[in-house]
């Protein structure tokens, strides 16, 4: 599908239902996908979804065009699922961890074997704490410094629960993969 940004934009400001739809239709999809990387389910990512649409909706007209629009949606379908889940008290038990020292979450994680859809679910059956700000650094872009400015704790606890996010995900990638060659299956016979 073909449409000028801009157009769309300005539609959306005047409140036009065909130019929000396409605005929904153009950027819904990649904007649910965000949803799901935060939430622990379809329906309460689907919520915020719809929360998020409605302050893009609401405040379209205070963007200015000095980034792309796609960045902005984004930035606030991530803000819209953050409120979400301090509002769930997902948030409430983030605390600065020792820094996770097994050695996993130092080593590179290979992703070739593993569809997008397993590795979402991985990230999902993380702890909600360290859900967020692995998704906030690893996937959204954000530095530490940034991270704990958004959620109100220190750097180092943003650190120590991505290290530990990471290592879990290295647990979760390693026995799955061993499971996938059959290793462990025949082990066990």
């Amino acid at each position: 599908m073909t449409f000028n940004e801009q157009e769309l934009v300005n539609g959306c400001k005047q409140r036009n239902r065909f130019s929000q739809k396409q605005l929904y239709d153009v950027f819904g999809g990649k904007l649910f996908a965000i949803c799901m990387r935060y939430t622990k389910n379809r329906s309460d990512a689907e919520d915020v979804l719809q929360d998020a649409f409605i302050k893009i909706y609401e405040n379209i007209s205070s963007f200015r065009n000095d980034s792309p629009l796609e960045y902005w949606l984004k930035s606030i379908v991530v803000n819209t699922a953050l409120n979400h889940l301090r509002q769930q008290k997902y948030l409430k038990d983030l605390d600065d961890i020792e820094v996770y020292e097994n050695g996993i979450a130092d080593r590179e994680i290979t992703l070739g074997d593993f569809q997008m859809q397993q590795l979402m679910g991985f990230i999902q059956e993380l702890p909600p704490g360290c859900q967020v700000i692995f998704n906030l650094y690893a996937i959204e872009g954000y530095q530490h410094n940034e991270i704990a400015q958004k959620l109100g704790i220190s750097e180092g606890t943003s650190k120590s629960q991505y290290s530990r996010a990471r290592g879990i995900l290295q647990q979760k990638l390693n026995r799955e993969k061993r499971f996938d060659d059959g290793s462990v299956r025949n082990t066990q016979l």
